[in-house]
C-alpha cells in the first residue's frame, strides 16, 4: 500500500507519541507499504514553527530531512493534485473545514492513488475512498 502522511501523523511517529494509534504504527512499519510526506506537510510545519516554535519544536526542513532519513518519499504539489483539490466536497453542513494544507494533501492521495492516513476528524467528512482515518 502506498501511504501519504497527514503532518501531525508525521510529527507522531518522529516522536514516538502515545497518541499515534497501534494501528497508524502498524501501517508505518509495515515493509510493504510505501510512506509518503506531502511538501504541503513541510510547508505547514515551517509556517507553525515560524509563528508558534513553544509548541512545533522541529522546522520544515528538519520534518524533511527527518522524513528522508527514515526512508518516507517526498510528494511534490502538482497541477494534477490542485485539479483534484476542486473535486473534494466537504459532506458536513454544521462544520466548515479550512484548513489548506489538510485540503491538498487530501487532493494529493486521491489524484495519487495513495492512501491519506490521518487522526483528523474533520478529514472523513470529505467522504473520499482514500481516507485512512485512525
Amino acid at each position: 500500500m502506498r501511504l501519504l502522511l497527514d503532518t501531525h501523523i508525521i510529527l507522531w511517529a518522529l516522536d514516538d507519541n502515545p497518541q499515534l494509534s497501534d494501528q497508524a504504527k502498524s501501517l508505518i512499519v509495515d515493509r510493504k507499504n510505501d510512506i509518503y510526506y506531502s511538501s504541503a506537510s513541510v510547508w505547514e510545519t515551517t509556517i507553525k514553527y515560524m509563528v508558534k516554535p513553544d509548541k512545533i519544536h522541529i522546522s520544515g526542513s528538519e520534518l524533511s530531512e527527518l522524513c528522508r532519513k527514515m526512508g518516507y518519499r517526498m510528494l511534490l504539489i502538482a497541477d494534477n493534485h490542485v485539479k483534484a483539490l476542486e473535486t473534494l466536497i466537504y459532506h458536513n453542513p454544521s462544520q466548515v473545514h479550512n484548513d489548506p494544507f489538510d485540503r491538498i494533501m487530501v487532493a494529493q492521495a486521491k489524484a495519487e492513488g495513495l492512501k491519506f492516513l490521518t487522526h483528523d476528524s474533520k478529514i472523513p467528512f470529505y467522504d473520499e475512498e482514500c481516507v485512512i482515518s485512525v
